[in-house]
């Protein structure tokens, strides 16, 4: 019998490079069950991923996310995480609520964005199902038709609104405290998931905002090296 291993895919972004290993040790931290952690990473794709940056597009993986079920072998479930996010409960807990009557599973948001720009200035876009493809649980034998050749042709929003799936049906909800949006939503000390949508606290314009201080702590954490061994009392 083959182990349950929560197979984690997050977004690397060469302008946040801090943000992943700081998502990554905020998941190791709360974690009670196994995780494979790997950076969707442009340079490891350059064989697969042909597509030229969007200038709409805010983050180096807005697109290659969806490379997720190919990279997996459209087998089993896999789940995507931008980079910008700061996990505050046990991933097994998501994990668990896979559902096979499903191809992905989103926090299916309806909200409109409060800001005009973003970090590094960038322009705040505005469509149907913003963010729902943030974290994704993929059921990736159902996700056959993310193919690279479409991935690298279909336009972002076929991508993004799941126009690749027969209908909304095949769409499964999680609840919103696992894609929590800082800023655009009240802060929420029950909070499973924060994701610094906005600009992480990485960025000087962010840095005082909610949650800003458990990430803090978290890479600290994450810095961590003990420099002695400890003394053994007698």
């Amino acid at each position: 019998m083959t182990a349950d291993i929560a197979r984690i895919f997050i977004g690397f972004d060469s302008k946040e490079v801090v943000a992943y290993h700081v998502l990554a040790q905020s998941i190791i931290e709360h974690a009670t069950m196994p995780v494979a952690l790997s950076p969707i990473v442009l340079g490891h794709l350059e064989a697969t991923f042909k597509r030229e940056r969007n200038a709409l597009q805010s983050t180096e993986f807005s697109f290659s996310r969806f490379l997720v079920p190919y990279l997996s072998g459209f087998e089993g479930w896999s789940l995507f995480m931008d980079c910008d996010m700061l996990m505050r409960a046990d991933i097994a807990d998501l994990w668990a609520l896979r559902d096979d009557r499903y191809a992905v599973m989103c926090v299916q948001h309806d909200y409109q964005p409060k800001v005009e720009t973003k970090f590094l200035g960038q322009t705040q876009t505005r469509y149907e199902k913003k963010n729902w493809s943030s974290v994704l649980l993929f059921n990736n034998e159902k996700c056959r038709s993310l193919t690279p050749d479409f991935v690298n042709s279909a336009s972002g929003l076929e991508l993004h609104q799941f126009k690749w799936l027969a209908g909304d049906a095949l769409i499964g909800a999680l609840p919103a405290g696992w894609n929590w949006l800082v800023n655009e939503y009240d802060h929420d000390p029950s909070a499973k998931n924060v994701h610094f949508t906005d600009g992480g606290p990485y960025f000087d314009e962010y840095r005082d905002d909610d949650y800003a201080d458990e990430w803090f702590a978290t890479r600290e954490r994450m810095l961590h090296v003990q420099q002695r061994a400890p003394v053994e009392k007698a």
